[in-house]
C-alpha cells in the first residue's frame, strides 16, 4: 500500500456501478457512480475507475488493490446464461435433482409448480460405485467404464460436468479419482466435485450446489477474462479480490473454481458495512436496508453480528454455501408501477433497470417507476440527479404517471403518484417485519441504517409504519455497497459433515476433525499469501435436537469444550423458535472453519464540512395532500449543530433523503445523518 496508495471497492447493480475510492497517503473515502453496462460488466468497471482517477486526481498505477463485487452469477442464474452441463452421480441417484424436496409453498395451489432443474434427464448420467455414510466403500469405481462415460459427454456436448457421488462428504476418494480420470481424458473439461464445492450431507441441496457451480464456470471464467485483459491499460494494474456470498472476498483463482460462491457477491457488500457501521456508532442492533434501482435488500445486525446461515437459494435453486443472511425484493427505484385487470395499483417486481431506467431519465422509458413518483412530488430536484451529472424530464414523467396510473384510477397526478410511494413503503415494511419476526426480534429495539441510492426517500416513513423511532442515513449512501467492500477480509468457508451425539464420548472424533479443519484453513491461508500475524481461524458448528430436519450455525469460540456450546445452541434455539429443552438430546451434523485473511486496512479521515450554506433554500413539495414549501438541506455542508426539523429534505451527490413529518436530524459520529422520531 506504501507503493500504491489507493484501494477502490466496486460494486456491479443492476443500473448503476458504484465506486468508492480509498487514498491511504490522506485517508480520505471519495464515492463515485456510473451507469452499469449489461452487456459486459468490466466496461463499465473501468470506465468508472478511469472517471473517478479523473475526478479525484490519482493515477491508475497508483491503485494497489480492486476489491470486486458482482452480479456476474446471479445475473448468468436468473437469465439461464448457462453452460451446457451434464452431472455424474452414483447409479440409480439420477433423479434426485429433479425429486428435489416434497415441499408446497402454497398449500391450496392446485397446480403445482415444480422446482426448476438445470440438467435435463439424458443429461444426467450413472456412475458404477458406491459409498457408505460412514465414508467406506460398498462398491468400488469401476474404471472401466469410464471411457465409455467420456463417448457420452462428448456426444452430449458438455461444457461443464458436475460430479456428485453418494456420501462423498464422508470419504471423497471415488470423486477425486473420477476427476482425475475425466482430466487425463479431456483435459479443458471444467469439474466440479461437490466433495470441494459443499462437502456437506442432503443429496438434493448438495448435488443443487455442485450443479450451479459447474454451469457457472465458464460464465464467470469468460467475465474474468475480459477482465484481466483490461486490466494494465494505463499502468492499472492492482491485486484483484471478488466479493463471496459470506461477504469475505476471495482471489481469482478460487472465484474461477468455485463461482457459486459469488451469488450474493454484491448485496453481501452493504451487510458488512452495516457490521462496521454498528460498531462505529454503537449500536449492536440495526436493520440495513439497501434500495438501489432494482431490488431492496433486508439483513439482520445483531449484537454487533452479521447473520450468516449455511444455506440459500437463488430463483427457488438451493445453494448450500454459507452467506450473509438477507432477504430481498423486487423493490427499487426503477420498479414499475401500472393496474391490474381489477383496479389494483401495483408496484414492481418489474423493473425499468438503468436501460431505459425510469421516464425521468430520458431514454425511452414509458412505464413510470418509483423515481418517477418521487419526482412528480417534488422530493428530487430535476437538476440535481447523481450531483447534476443527469437532468430528469418532469414533464413526462408527470404525463406517463397520468396516463398508466392516474387516468385508469380516476386520480390527479400527485395522488397517483402519493398511492404509487404508500404501496412501495408497504411492500418495505413488510419485508422489514418478516426478517424480525422470523427471529423473534421487536423492531423497536433496532435502529434502521438506510443506503442505496433510493432508500434515503422512503426511510423516515418505513420506520414509521414499524414502530423504529431512529433511522441512520450513513456517510455516501449511494455507494455503501461499496464501502463494506472497501473493508472487507479475505475469507474462506470449510466444513465437515459428521452426525455425532453432542456428548464427551464424541470428543475425540470432535478434536480430530478440528485439528484437520485448522490444518486445510491454515494451508488455504498460506496459499493466498496471508502472512501468519494476520490469519484468523474461528470454529462453528451445525446443531439440531435429535430427530429434527435442520439446524442451527452456532459460533464455538471454545471449540471442544461442550457445555458452553450446548448452552449456546439452547439459547439460540430459544430466541428463534420461543422454545428450548436442555434435557433433549443433542447432534452436532457439520464443523465449520472461517478462516479469516485480515487485509491491511488504512484509516479514514472524518468528513470536514464543505465551506459553504447548509441551507440551499427550499422547494415546492406535494405533502399530506397539499403542495408546501419544504427546506432542502446540502448533505456535505452540514455542521454538527444544526437540527433539520420534518418535513424537510437532505440532498447529497448520489442520494436524497426525506426527514418526515414528526422527525429530527443531526450529524452523529463518522459523519451519519441520525434522524430520531417526535413521537
Amino acid at each position: 500500500m506504501s507503493e500504491r496508495p489507493v484501494r477502490i471497492a466496486v460494486d456491479i447493480g443492476g443500473t448503476f456501478t458504484d465506486l468508492q475510492v480509498l487514498d491511504a497517503r490522506d485517508g480520505s473515502v471519495r464515492a463515485w457512480k456510473t451507469p452499469t453496462t449489461p452487456e459486459d460488466p468490466s466496461i463499465g468497471l473501468l470506465r468508472g475507475v478511469e472517471e473517478a482517477s479523473r475526478r479525484f486526481g490519482f493515477a491508475l498505477a497508483e491503485v494497489g488493490l480492486l476489491l470486486h463485487g458482482t452480479t456476474i452469477a446471479t445475473n448468468a442464474v436468473l437469465e439461464r446464461r448457462l453452460a451446457r452441463g451434464v452431472l455424474l452421480t452414483t447409479e440409480g441417484f439420477e433423479d434426485v435433482l429433479e425429486i428435489t424436496r416434497h415441499v408446497r409453498r402454497e398449500l391450496y395451489r392446485l397446480d403445482l409448480d415444480p422446482f426448476p432443474c438445470l440438467i435435463e434427464r439424458d443429461r444426467r448420467l450413472g456412475v458404477a460405485e458406491r459409498m457408505r455414510a460412514d465414508g467406506t466403500p460398498e462398491r468400488a469405481l469401476d474404471e472401466a467404464a469410464i471411457p465409455g462415460l467420456v463417448a457420452r459427454l462428448e456426444a452430449l456436448g458438455a461444457e461443464a460436468v458436475a460430479v456428485c457421488l453418494l456420501h462423498s462428504y464422508a470419504n471423497p476418494a471415488h470423486e477425486q479419482r473420477l476427476k482425475a480420470l475425466l482430466a487425463a481424458a479431456r483435459p479443458g473439461l471444467p469439474v466440479s466435485l461437490s466433495s470441494e464445492i459443499s462437502p456437506e450431507i442432503r443429496e438434493y441441496e448438495r448435488a443443487s450446489t455442485t450443479v450451479l457451480n459447474a454451469l457457472l464456470v465458464p460464465v464467470v471464467k469468460a467475465y474474468l477474462d475480459r477482465l484481466e485483459s483490461r486490466l494494465g491499460e494505463g499502468g492499472f494494474r492492482p491485486l484483484v479480490f471478488l466479493v463471496q456470498s459470506n461477504g469475505g472476498v476471495c482471489s481469482l483463482r478460487q472465484a474461477a473454481e468455485q463461482p457459486a460462491r459469488l451469488l450474493l457477491s454484491g448485496p453481501s457488500g452493504g451487510a458488512l458495512a452495516a457490521g462496521r457501521i454498528a460498531a462505529l456508532l454503537g449500536r449492536p442492533n440495526l436493520v440495513a436496508v439497501d434500495m438501489g434501482g432494482t431490488s431492496y435488500d433486508v439483513s439482520v445486525v445483531q449484537g454487533g453480528r452479521v447473520s450468516v446461515v449455511t444455506q440459500g437459494e437463488i430463483d427457488r435453486l438451493p445453494v448450500r454455501l454459507p452467506m450473509v443472511e438477507m432477504r430481498t425484493i423486487g423493490a427499487g427505484g426503477g420498479s414499475i408501477a401500472g393496474v391490474d385487470s381489477g383496479g389494483r395499483l401495483t408496484v414492481g417486481p418489474r423493473s425499468a433497470g438503468s436501460r431505459p431506467g425510469p421516464v425521468a431519465y430520458g431514454r425511452g422509458g414509458t412505464e413510470p417507476t418509483v423515481t418517477d413518483a418521487n419526482l412528480a412530488l417534488g422530493r428530487l430536484d430535476p437538476d440535481y440527479f447523481l450531483g447534476g451529472m443527469m437532468r430528469l424530464d418532469m414533464p413526462a414523467t408527470r404525463a406517463a404517471i397520468e396516463a398508466r396510473v392516474g387516468a385508469p384510477l380516476g386520480l390527479p397526478v400527485e395522488a397517483a403518484a402519493q398511492g404509487m410511494l404508500t404501496v412501495t413503503n408497504a411492500n418495505l415494511g413488510a419485508a422489514v417485519r418478516l426478517s424480525l419476526f422470523e427471529k423473534g426480534l421487536d423492531p423497536r429495539d433496532f435502529a434502521l441504517l438506510s443506503f442505496g441510492g433510493a432508500g434515503g426517500l422512503h426511510a423516515t416513513e418505513v420506520a414509521a409504519e414499524m414502530g423504529i423511532r431512529e433511522v441512520i442515513f450513513p456517510r455516501e449512501p449511494g455507494t455503501l455497497s461499496a464501502y463494506g467492500i472497501l473493508y472487507s477480509d479475505l475469507v474462506q468457508d470449510i466444513a465437515r459433515s459428521r452426525v455425532m451425539p453432542a456428548l464427551p464420548a464424541s470428543l475425540p472424533a470432535i478434536e480430530a476433525l478440528v485439528a484437520g479443519l485448522r490444518a486445510e484453513a491454515e494451508a488455504g491461508l498460506a496459499r493466498d499469501g496471508v502472512p501468519a500475524e494476520r490469519r484468523e481461524i474461528a470454529i462453528a458448528a451445525d446443531m439440531r435436537y435429535h430427530g429434527q430436519a435442520f439446524e442451527l450455525l452456532v459460533p464455538w469460540p471454545e471449540a471442544c469444550a461442550l457445555p458452553p456450546l450446548l448452552a449456546r445452541f439452547h439459547a439460540t434455539h430459544r430466541q428463534r423458535f420461543s422454545y428450548a429443552d436442555e434435557a433433549e438430546a443433542v447432534e452436532i451434523v457439520t464443523l465449520r472453519a472461517i478462516a479469516t485473511g485480515r487485509l491491511p486496512k488504512p484509516e479514514a479521515a472524518e468528513p470536514v464540512p464543505a465551506p459553504r450554506p447548509a441551507l440551499k433554500g427550499s422547494r415546492r413539495v406535494f405533502e399530506e395532500g397539499a403542495w408546501r414549501d419544504v427546506p432542502v438541506w446540502d448533505r456535505e455542508a452540514l455542521p454538527p449543530e444544526d437540527r433539520i426539523t420534518g418535513p424537510a429534505i437532505v440532498e447529497e451527490p448520489f442520494a436524497t433523503h426525506w426527514i418526515g413529518r414528526g422527525w429530527t436530524a443531526a450529524l452523529g459520529p463518522a459523519g451519519a445523518l441520525i434522524a430520531r422520531s417526535d413521537a
